[in-house]
């Protein structure tokens, strides 16, 4: 394929995503659904030139920044709390479903190698970032289950990768060890950790220094590749080195960022992951016809492998729930003797744990890697397809559902010592406080009487409306109404002046940037 038409293939596969992205709006689908099931028809449109992934490719490409972007909005505080429930799900139930699938895929196919239903089991078991996110978006969970999910997301990548490295090298040598594979996956995962805290600790000593908010900017976009990349260089997990980095910047990014940096950078850093979230989902829907060429077509694949692929999503499902309800029972019988104070799921939130266990981009770029000899390939990849559909067309779109069912309820423990409304009152008596002993000059004199009346005045309103929040917001609703459309008159006759030749481009930025902060402050406060 020429390079030129390369570019409009993917300048044509963007347009899709606009297209399919605003489909799935319409229609109350969630996107993920909707990019999936279009990539896939795409790529059968007749006279369209097949697209062939390279797994390698876009493990590198997409899989470190949206890592780092599920790192950089996690909250740390609640993943130091629940760090132990994210290694059962990251670890614990990786190795678990990847031996359960394994069994399973050997009594149906008994001449398969253990090594090829060990890859298989691989492939299928850590559920994937990306589509995590795509169906967590769409829905309320207490915290301690969206904790749960979102770090169980972050580091299981590095569970099932590998294993599967062990079980394609196992495959070739025709040896494996369960303990080999225990202790080689410690020191990746400490390594990868060592390779993150090294990266994370330079960007912030970095970009202190830096002084112009676009290279900062920048180097933040880069700092995902740059930890994955090094980790892989120096043969630790690379995964963990993103997560680790991402960990480290999302904590000093607070301190780091102006202001302008933090709203610009966030502003491109959004689109750039959105673009990447709905582009591995048409490439995996696109991946399709390759998948079904390599079988025989889809009557072929349907008619020989239909029931096993079936068979072995049930079984994926069906494991995850084992290992959710057997450590939920194990952490209900050590709360019932005393031996923790944490409280179990409960059948509600185990079922919804169980359930969000989607697989997306990382399963198919591991299949799709697999050399061309390894035995059993075209079988392992069209079930890691059929796991991928299932996941994100079942599971996907049903959970909304099941939360409801569950009618999960947040714990006393979860929840914040302090409101939003309580934070802001704090906040304001702190500026407040300031204001009042730079009011005066060295003499006593009040030189500054409007700003600290001003401060004076907002602080006692805040603390007022934290104190009856309730009775409040239908006035602060209200009042925030009345802003947006001062706003919006603002902003007609801003563009009036500018059309008549009143104001030049200068003055109509400015303005309008200002006013575009305004709606955006009063928009935050009605929310």
């Amino acid at each position: 394929m020429e390079p030129t038409q390369l570019f409009e293939l993917v300048v044509a596969m963007f347009l899709a995503i606009i297209a399919l992205h605003y489909a799935a709006h319409r229609l109350g689908l969630p996107p993920s659904v909707a990019l999936l099931t279009g990539g896939a028809l795409l790529a059968f449109v007749p006279g369209l030139p097949a697209i062939t992934v390279d797994p390698g490719l876009v493990l590198v490409i997409f899989l470190p920044p949206l890592l780092m972007d599920g790192a950089w909005a996690i909250a740390l505080v609640r993943l130091r709390r629940h760090v132990i429930g994210i290694a059962a799900l990251a670890v614990g139930a990786v190795f678990f479903t990847c031996a359960v699938v394994a069994i399973v895929t050997h009594l149906l196919f008994p001449s398969l190698p253990w090594a090829a239903c060990a890859a298989l089991g691989a492939i299928v078991s850590p559920p994937d970032a990306v589509s995590a996110r795509a169906v967590l978006e769409r829905v309320r969970l207490p915290r301690r289950l969206q904790i749960l999910l979102e770090g169980e997301s972050l580091l299981n990548d590095a569970s099932g990768l590998v294993l599967f490295r062990f079980a394609v090298a196992a495959a070739a040598t025709g040896s494996f060890s369960a303990a080999e594979v225990a202790g080689n996956f410690f020191v990746l995962a400490l390594g990868g950790a060592v390779v993150g805290v090294v990266v994370g600790t330079a960007w912030v000593k970095f970009v202190r220094r830096l002084g112009d908010e676009y290279l900062i900017i920048a180097a933040t976009v880069l700092l995902a590749w740059i930890s994955y990349l090094l980790g892989e260089l120096l043969h630790v997990s690379g995964v963990i080195a993103t997560v680790t980095t991402g960990l480290i910047a999302s904590w000093h990014q607070h301190t780091v960022f102006s202001a302008a940096t933090r709203m610009r950078g966030t502003s491109f850093w959004n689109v750039m992951i959105f673009l990447m979230e709905a582009s591995v989902f048409t490439l995996i829907g696109l991946s399709l016809r390759d998948v079904v060429e390599r079988g025989g077509g889809f009557v072929t694949v349907i008619a020989t492998m239909g029931l096993p692929m079936l068979a072995i999503l049930v079984t994926l499902v069906i494991a995850r729930f084992a290992w959710v309800f057997a450590s939920d029972f194990v952490i209900w019988l050590c709360a019932e003797l005393g031996f923790n104070r944490a409280q179990p799921l409960g059948a509600g939130g185990a079922t919804v744990l169980s359930w969000a266990g989607v697989r997306g981009v990382v399963t198919l770029a591991l299949a799709l890697s697999l050399p061309a000899e390894f035995p059993g390939r075209d079988f392992i990849l069209a079930t890691s397809f059929t796991v991928i559909l299932g996941t994100v067309l079942v599971q996907g779109t049903t959970l909304g559902r099941i939360i409801a069912w569950a009618r999960l309820v947040e714990p006393e423990t979860e929840k914040a010592r302090l409101t939003m409304s309580q934070a802001e009152a704090a906040m304001a008596q702190a500026q407040l406080g300031t204001v009042q002993n730079l009011a005066y000059d060295s003499e006593g004199n009040l030189i500054h009487p409007q700003l600290l009346e001003r401060y004076q005045r907002r602080a006692t309103a805040i603390v007022d409306y934290a104190a009856r929040t309730e009775h409040y917001i239908p006035v602060l609703h209200a009042h925030f109404d009345v802003v947006l459309e001062a706003v919006a008159t603002g902003r007609r006759e801003l563009i009036r002046l500018h059309r008549a030749g009143d104001i030049d481009d200068e003055t109509l930025q400015e303005l309008e940037r200002d006013l575009d902060l305004e709606e955006l402050s009063a928009i935050s406060a009605k929310a």
